[in-house]
């Protein structure tokens, strides 16, 4: 790749303060980026209407620059996008990739194939509402969830720049996912390939809970005819029982280590060496 065309981002969400387990992620984000001469876009994912606060915005891009990571503007804002979401959707229904699903949040907890693990958002789904034949519509249903159907058997394959090769396989290690919800908004997946692309993102730099969903993604990719990026995924940072570290760990928020007086330089050491146990 050339460097010249590297372009990478940052997505944080605004539901809750960034963690050291994100000052990792987005410190090795920004370094790849300036390893390549590129750019690094920022993005402030906040398409959860109950759980994104504008504090936690102003939060994360104060911390982030506290941290000395350096951006080029404009902040793109997915919640001012949702016409290309739905027409990325649309083209998705039409060409049959999509289908609705009625199955609700009960019905799903009981249909689960298989433990839902730790690094994944999203468990195998069983099929119980994919039609048996592809069916294109131009029709969208209000107040219906609808799902990506994969190819089962289909085994997505990409080699990641710092874990390497991986491999999954559609319908069994990744289902048919959410695109598209119920209250009219696009899914993780959905938006985030509508933006990388948009974006022109040469590579991904994000942790390696989401794995399967950059296999998701791919699929995605495919059937909208988008070109992937380069993908890079960092270990995650864990706490003393080696459970990967979540926003509700206000004590190593860098707001609080902020608080508690640690420099940036400090935050940044004691996230790198964090993350040395597990490489």
């Amino acid at each position: 790749m050339s460097s010249a065309n590297y372009i990478g981002r940052l997505a944080p969400s605004p539901t809750g303060l960034l963690h050291l387990g994100h000052a990792a992620t987005f410190w090795t984000a920004y370094q790849r980026a300036l390893e390549h001469h590129g750019t690094l876009l920022l993005r402030n994912e906040d398409l959860d209407p109950h759980r994104s606060k504008p504090e936690y915005v102003d939060a994360m891009i104060e911390d982030l620059a506290w941290l000395g990571i350096e951006w080029t503007p404009p902040i793109l804002v997915q919640s001012q996008r949702l016409a290309l979401y739905r027409e990325a959707f649309a083209r998705l229904l039409a060409s049959g990739f999509a289908y609705p699903c009625t199955c609700s949040r009960r019905d799903l907890a009981q249909m689960v194939q298989a433990p839902h693990e730790e690094a994944d958002d999203e468990p195998v789904y069983n099929g119980h509402c994919r039609p048996l034949v592809e069916a294109s519509s131009t029709v969208i249903e209000p107040g219906v969830n609808y799902r990506f159907r994969v190819p089962d058997g289909e085994t997505i394959r990409f080699t990641d720049r710092n874990l390497g090769p991986q491999n999954f396989i559609a319908g069994l290690d990744v289902g048919d996912f959410l695109i598209w919800r119920k209250d009219g908004l696009p899914s993780y997946q959905l938006a985030c390939v509508v933006d990388d692309d948009s974006s022109r993102i040469t590579e991904v730099v994000r942790g390696a809970d989401l794995l399967k969903s950059t296999a998701r993604q791919i699929l995605l990719q495919r059937a909208l005819n988008m070109q992937s990026p380069a993908h890079f995924h960092t270990h995650l940072l864990r706490d003393d029982r080696g459970v990967r570290l979540a926003k509700r760990y206000d004590a190593l928020a860098i707001r609080s280590l902020r608080q508690q007086g640690l420099t940036a330089a400090e935050v940044l050491q004691l996230a790198a060496r964090s993350l040395l146990q597990y490489e």
